[in-house]
């Protein structure tokens, strides 16, 4: 695959402040929503499962508004970063009912790290039944950050989870480890016969890709059938990568990024290492990156080939142009709301759909204005 790397310019960077302004339509569908992670759609016009980080999972619907907490999901441990993440319907849903989840979950030492697994969802959207866990982050390390959780299935039979590296830099180039990595399974959960690493002694079988910080966004690309990642740097150096098998993406001994004391990261040998992957594209200054979604949708033809990813820090959404393995900053939206955002969605009717990170978090509806 090709591969281009990409830095922002002066001149991007002055186009990108003059479209700041970018018009779009704004409903706000609900409010009251604390701290919202992610969002799923049920088929059939009837809603989505949204999940807070605090540990419960919701049903809204248009006219119904948002359900109580649908009972039956796991126990998470809701400190710092940690907490109830990413919800993903199983390709399978219109006959399985499976709702796959992913979560902080405790060790015995009082550390914490990701797990995944799945439950089967009543007709009436109340219950979560039968939960299981399928997948655990192991060693559990993360004292309150860097979970990733992020799920994604490719259509393929494969689930890919993005994980961060519990902000223990060095695990992230550890194959023993479940610390910064793109792992994949099969959509049961268990280990595919194709994956790299399989039967090598010593390395996580699971493992896809690797040198991973902290991914907070992942999709697949519709038109190039590929996984995209996008993830934060320390102090700088936000990326977004495509994770392939096998593959060093560099974190920490290549980063765009320094420590938040100002110092340069110990481990990094520069912005490049030898036998690592640099990154797709990336911001020397972080926008604190956040969920994505690839714009496949007919509804808006001006939205085609663009790619909307949230930022929490820049309290944004970043418009992106698509271009085969090329991607460029077009515009940023939803900036004068002055809202951190965790999830952005594209909708069966081809509207943008996006969870505001806040303690009063909103659900919004968003379409351009022309």
């Amino acid at each position: 695959m090709r591969r281009t790397f990409l830095t922002l310019t002066l001149s991007s960077l002055l186009y990108v402040a003059s479209a700041q302004s970018a018009e779009v339509n704004v409903q706000v569908l609900q409010d009251k929503l604390e701290h919202p992670w992610s969002l799923a759609f049920l088929p059939d016009d009837r809603g989505m499962l949204i999940t807070l980080r605090g540990g419960e999972l919701r049903h809204w619907q248009q006219g119904k508004g948002l359900s109580a907490p649908i009972s039956g999901v796991p126990k998470v441990w809701a400190n710092g970063q940690g907490g109830l993440l990413d919800v993903a319907l199983a390709p399978d849903f219109a006959q399985s009912r499976r709702v796959w989840l992913s979560f902080a979950e405790a060790g015995d030492d009082g550390k914490a790290g990701t797990a995944v697994g799945y439950g089967t969802l009543s007709d009436d959207n109340q219950t979560l039944k039968n939960f299981t866990v399928v997948f655990r982050q192991m060693p559990k390390l993360s004292t309150g950050n860097h979970f990733g959780g992020r799920l994604v299935f490719d259509g393929k039979g494969h689930l890919y989870i993005g994980l961060g590296e519990n902000n223990q830099r060095s695990t992230a180039q550890d194959l023993d480890k479940l610390q910064g990595k793109v792992v994949r399974l099969t959509e049961e959960g268990k280990v595919p016969d194709d994956n790299p690493w399989l039967n090598k002694s010593g390395v996580r079988p699971e493992i896809w890709s690797y040198g991973i910080r902290n991914p907070q966004g992942m999709a697949m690309n519709p038109w190039s059938e590929t996984l995209w990642l996008n993830e934060h740097g320390p102090r700088g150096g936000d990326e977004i990568n495509i994770p392939q098998a096998g593959k060093n993406y560099g974190w920490p001994l290549a980063t765009h990024g320094i420590n938040y004391s100002g110092l340069p990261i110990p481990e990094a040998k520069g912005k490049t290492a030898p036998g690592t992957e640099p990154p797709l594209y990336v911001w020397e200054k972080s926008p604190a990156l956040s969920g994505m979604a690839f714009y496949d949708a007919k509804t808006f033809p001006q939205w085609q080939h663009k790619l909307f990813i949230g930022a929490l820090k820049d309290e944004s959404v970043i418009v992106m142009q698509v271009d085969g393995d090329k991607v460029m900053e077009e515009a940023r939206i939803l900036g004068d709301r002055k809202q951190r955002i965790r999830d952005v969605r594209v909708g069966p009717d081809g509207y943008l759909y996006v969870l505001t990170d806040e303690s009063d978090g909103e659900l919004l509806k968003v379409s351009p204005k022309n």
